[in-house]
């Protein structure tokens, strides 16, 4: 890969070339190299932006990003490459480098936006944050959600460290059957001692008992493993699944995991195979997928 350092940016820029940040509009507006263009390569706009700034496939392109520690700048170089932009490289370092070697900035009226956290409780926002299900059968597949009543998320020297969530089994929705009276049924067939026994226990709950970061490189948005205790139907079994928890630049943390449960262990073993014989059109896959959204502001 063709690169830059900050030594030879000079020269270059005096010949003509141009500088791209290739990072977020927002990021671009609280600090950029001063005269640098922005195009980000996360948009899928991304070679319209550069066609308008660069008429001629030949003129020098330097690309930078936060820190050049990534694949961002790479990857965007690689796109031009690709779109037949003749001389382009990317610049060693990032915006980090450009700092440090004391290039002259522009920055915004705000800071250089920051994802890290500060430790505390952080609140599970229930209006925003959702439980999506899906279920299928050997004929169909059923998809719906469940409410959020309560929860928490803690975060310890920047990182997950504890949490719960509370769901409302009460509000279990369908969402793909239009019929009303198909959809009744169903959310019935749900609730009842079948499988979830609603009004026998109402709620089900996961307390988070330790997180496994995948890597300790990246901060922004890191992956990893949630491991805690699943309670439905008043039993409690230890859970285990990857998720992203990520800092927003206000201050709110989003966390996102999606995975697989055998209903059957929680008891809910209407039309399973393992537990029934015979059961023909009334077959029901064990496995249940769940997609969890989360949205958690300080408390």
């Amino acid at each position: 890969m063709k690169t830059t350092t900050c030594a030879e940016l000079k020269e270059l820029l005096a010949s003509g070339a141009l500088v791209i940040d290739v990072m977020t509009p927002e990021d671009y507006a609280a600090c950029h190299l001063a005269g640098a263009h922005n195009a980000c390569i996360y948009e899928m706009v991304f070679l319209d932006r550069i066609a308008e700034l660069v008429h001629d496939r030949s003129t020098g392109l330097i690309l930078y990003d936060a820190t050049g520690s990534s694949l961002t700048a790479e990857v965007a170089r690689d796109r031009l490459v690709q779109a037949g932009y003749e001389n382009v490289s990317v610049l060693e370092g990032g915006l980090a480098a450009v700092k440090a070697s004391g290039l002259p900035v522009e920055t915004g009226t705000e800071a250089c936006p920051d994802a890290a956290t500060a430790d505390g409780s952080y609140a599970i926002d229930t209006e925003k944050s959702s439980l999506q299900w899906i279920g299928r059968n050997l004929n169909n597949r059923h998809h719906g959600t469940i409410a959020l009543q309560a929860g928490e998320l803690v975060m310890r020297d920047g990182r997950l460290s504890a949490g719960s969530i509370v769901l409302d089994m009460t509000s279990i929705e369908n969402s793909d059957l239009q019929d009303p009276y198909w959809r009744d049924l169903l959310v019935r067939h749900l609730k009842s001692e079948d499988f979830f026994a609603v009004e026998r226990f109402p709620t089900a709950a996961f307390r988070l008992i330790r997180w496994e970061p995948e890597s300790a490189e990246y901060t922004d948005a890191p992956e990893g493993t949630a491991l805690g205790e699943l309670t439905i139907r008043g039993i409690t079994r230890p859970v285990g699944f990857p998720a992203i928890v990520a800092p927003q630049q206000d201050g709110s943390i989003k966390a996102h995991a999606h995975f697989d449960i055998d209903r059957t262990l929680w008891d809910a073993g209407y039309g399973s195979a393992k537990l029934f014989e015979r059961l023909g059109m009334h077959l029901v896959h064990d496995l249940v997928t769940l997609e969890l959204f989360v949205l958690a502001v300080r408390k």
